[in-house]
């Protein structure tokens, strides 16, 4: 291996770090930038934690949206077998599952599930509004 791999592997992890801190904080079109350009749409981090995963736990609809529409799997489950619909739920952001809803994801993927998040907390009407797209509908 030579010295320069090791320095590579550092600014690639770098880069992954700040990607993830981009999801955090729901920099859309900086982290979409990235996609575009290349980066994995998937990315995981240590915990299994995918972008939209990380964008739907803080909270930030736009950016899973963004996501989305680039091919990222809505369901993919972190290492805790926890969706990013049963993130969204738990922290009660109407927004992300809507936008989540929106972009096909299950509410009975993972454990526990969405359904069974919204139960537990008492919010299962998040789930029927989530099905909404807006005032618009008609």
């Amino acid at each position: 291996m030579s010295t320069e791999e090791p320095a590579a592997h550092a600014e690639l992890v770098e880069l992954a770090h700040q990607l993830f801190d981009l999801a955090r904080g729901g920099h859309t079109e900086r982290l979409v930038a990235y996609v575009d350009a290349g980066v994995p749409v998937n990315l995981t981090d240590a915990g299994g934690n995918t972008l939209v995963m990380l964008a739907a736990y803080h909270g930030h609809a736009a950016t899973v949206a963004a996501l989305a529409a680039r091919g990222a799997d809505v369901d993919r489950l972190n290492d805790r077998g926890q969706s990013p619909l049963a993130g969204a739920v738990f922290k009660g952001e109407d927004d992300v599952v809507r936008a989540l809803l929106g972009a096909g994801a299950d509410p009975d993927a993972g454990a526990p599930t969405a359904r069974e998040t919204a139960a537990t907390f008492g919010r299962t009407g998040l789930l029927d509004r989530g099905t909404a797209t807006g005032p618009d509908d008609g």
